[in-house]
């Protein structure tokens, strides 16, 4: 299955917050999307692997997403390494996205930036022709995607871009909070965290309201970008 958009999130539940609305949008817009998840959360202070498999599934489904993939790596461990890169390396292949979305380039979160890294790393490598790498025994062809965009999470990152997801941000609040696990929830007996409170909920909105403000919308996500956005005219920009 060749996708447009593929998505990587160092844990259930990033692709979500952090381009949940983007993804939504492009998918009403009859676009192919993926998400991959580097790890399946296992060291989260509030429920467990199983439940953030269950919870990513339903999250998947609410965004109309054509598949979802976990590689199990270790959540707080894994390093970038060529044993990863390829792994890596083999989702960009099989599913040959023309654009890869992945974490923010520097965060809270130790694995954030490591999974930025890793997979914009294997974004160019998987280009590579001399890079051997197969698909249940079947050789695999390289290939590059067109852009790598990174997306924004706990820190206030200058955005490079932003996407106009107004009209979509209920479709990215419901696919946030299938983690029923992991943000707030009243009744809930589980240790409090950075993610837990009413207030992290609250600001997912009023981020996205704010940045939809700079430009002239009612809600936005921002990226970084490793290149240059091309336009064809200055009259293409909101």
């Amino acid at each position: 299955m060749k996708l447009d958009i593929l998505a990587f999130g160092a844990h259930p539940d990033d692709v979500e917050l952090g381009c949940g609305g983007t993804i939504a949008k492009e998918v009403a817009r009859g676009k192919k999307v993926g998400i991959i998840d580097l790890t399946r959360g296992e060291l989260g202070t509030r429920g467990t692997a199983k439940t953030r498999d269950a919870e990513a599934k339903d999250a998947a489904k609410i965004l109309g997403v054509s598949v979802r993939e976990n590689l199990g790596f270790a959540d707080g461990f894994f390093v970038n390494d060529k044993e990863h890169q390829l792994k890596v390396i083999k989702m960009i292949r099989k599913y040959q996205p023309e654009i890869v979305i992945c974490n923010a380039i520097d965060d809270r979160h130790i694995d954030h930036g490591k999974g930025s890294k890793l997979v914009s790393d294997a974004c160019f490598l998987s280009g590579l022709i001399k890079i051997k790498t197969d698909d249940d025994g079947v050789l695999q062809d390289r290939w590059r995607p067109k852009q790598v965009y990174h997306y924004i999470q706990w820190k206030s990152l200058n955005p490079d871009l932003a996407v106009d997801v107004s009209g979509f941000i209920d479709k990215k609040m419901e696919s946030v909070l299938a983690y029923k696990t992991q943000f707030f929830n009243v009744d809930s007996k589980e240790p409090e965290t950075p993610i837990s409170s009413k207030n992290f909920t609250d600001s997912i909105i009023y981020r996205s309201r704010d940045l939809g403000r700079l430009i002239g919308v009612e809600h936005a996500e921002g990226f970084t970008t490793e290149r240059y956005v091309a336009v064809d005219s200055l009259f293409d920009l909101k």
